[in-house]
Parts: structure tokens; C-alpha cells; sequence
């Protein structure tokens, strides 16, 4: 037996007897219940309950020739409807799992990232969330910002723009913030830039699900909070600075 075949039909989800049934099935032909068993090893009567399981996934078929049934494996292309099948009732059910892993932990939720890779792929993640129009609100030091990786963030400001979001920028004054201020349109942006004496050491990202915290000082940590009352919250503080920052 290949078994290297073996896993992979173990993990297109058929039991141990289905996939060994199935195998010697392919290799035998035309064949018999006894014959299978004997080239299995596996118990006649187990080898009967197989084949109605591997009927019922189209990879079995009977023949009936005179007084004698024979069986037959279906060809392994059929075994790619089996995963297409499978991944269209991922995809039917993914909501209901995304709703379940937002309720984890009750009506709040808080994770914590460690390294620039988590933290862009986080980035990422919170983006593809995010819906055509929607708010996506940035306060932050654009240039530590970019500095952990320049040409990711260069790119991810870039599908930010394609995505058409409400993007508000409050950001530390810094060439790069400059930058980007004069091309606002090309990046659909709405910046306004603190006064020179604000610093900040974090990037707070306000999307209308989340709530991402990036420490923009070593060491390179995030945070992702989820939680109505506390987004609400941070939205009201942003308005109210942006309300107070009297553009150039």
C-alpha cells in the first residue's frame, strides 16, 4: 500500500477501512468483496460497509454480471469533487465560525501580537475587513510607522487607497507625513498633522469592528481590541481632535 496515497485520502476525510478498501479497489480492477478483503486485510463484513460508504461518495460502483456482483473503484478524479465539495461548505459556513471566534471571550475581546511580522499581517487583516466606505481612521508617527518595514507599509498605503475607505490620518509632523498630506488625493486621504511638539510612541488604527494598537518603539507589539463601548469611545476622541486641529 502507497502511503503516501493512504494520508491524503485520510485527509479528504475517509475512514481508515474506506481508504484501504478504496486503494486495493483501484489496483484490483473488476473485482470481488473477497478479493478486496484478502488484498486489504481488512474483514469481509467491515469490507461491505466500506464500499456502501464509498458508494455514497461516488468513488465505488457495483456490477452485476449473471449471478455474480462485482466492484469496482471510480476513477481518482473524482476524488477532486470530494475537496471541491468540502471547501464550498467551508465557505458556506465560514460566517457562522467567524461569528463564533468573535464571541470568544464574551462581548470583549483583546489579542496581543509580538514581532513586525505579526504585526503586518495584522495590518493586513484588519484592511480586508474593512468595506468599500467604510471608516478607517489613523493616529500615529508615520515615520516609525514606516521604518519597520518601508516598502510594506508603502504598499499597504497603497491598497488602503484601492479600497475607496473613509481614510482619516491624524498624524505626527514628519516629512513623510508631509508627504503623504500634499498627495491626499492620489492615496484618498484626509490628513491633518499635530503640532510639532506632539510626539507620539504608538499607532492606533479605529476600523468599525476593531481597535488595532501598534507600539511604534521596540520592542514591536500589537493589539487588537474588540469591544463596541471602547471603539465608540476612541471614535469620539478622534473626532474631537480632529475638530481641534486647525489645518495649514
Amino acid at each position: 500500500m502507497d502511503n503516501k496515497l493512504y494520508k491524503v485520502l485520510l485527509n479528504l476525510g475517509l475512514s481508515d477501512n474506506e481508504a484501504l478498501v478504496y486503494l486495493n479497489a483501484l489496483s484490483l480492477g473488476k473485482t470481488t468483496i473477497l478479493a478486496i478483503s484478502k488484498s486489504s486485510e481488512v474483514k469481509r463484513t467491515t469490507v461491505y460497509s466500506a464500499v456502501e460508504a464509498l458508494k455514497q461518495l461516488g468513488l465505488m460502483k457495483v456490477e452485476q454480471i449473471g449471478w455474480k456482483t462485482f466492484f469496482s473503484a471510480e476513477n481518482p478524479e473524482k476524488l477532486e469533487r470530494i475537496m471541491d465539495n468540502k471547501k464550498k461548505e467551508l465557505q458556506e459556513s465560514l460566517v457562522d465560525f467567524k461569528a463564533l471566534y468573535s464571541a470568544e471571550g464574551g462581548s470583549s475581546l483583546i489579542k496581543y501580537y509580538e514581532g513586525v511580522e505579526a504585526v503586518k499581517n495584522i495590518h493586513l487583516d484588519l484592511l480586508s475587513e474593512v468595506k468599500f466606505g467604510e471608516d478607517y481612521w489613523v493616529i500615529s508617527d508615520s515615520a516609525k510607522w514606516m521604518s519597520e518595514d518601508q516598502r510594506f507599509f508603502e504598499n499597504f498605503v497603497e491598497k488602503r487607497a484601492q479600497k475607496k475607505l473613509n481614510n482619516r490620518l491624524l498624524l505626527q509632523d514628519s516629512e513623510i507625513a508631509r508627504k503623504y498630506k500634499q498627495n491626499e488625493a492620489i492615496y484618498n486621504m484626509q490628513i491633518k498633522i499635530f503640532p510639532k511638539d506632539m510626539q507620539l510612541s504608538a499607532s492606533i488604527t479605529i476600523a468599525p469592528n476593531k481597535i488595532l494598537i501598534h507600539q511604534t518603539t521596540p520592542p514591536v507589539i500589537a493589539m487588537v481590541i474588540e469591544n463596541k463601548n471602547i471603539i465608540r469611545l476612541h471614535k469620539e476622541l478622534f473626532e474631537f481632535m480632529w475638530k481641534a486641529i486647525i489645518t495649514d
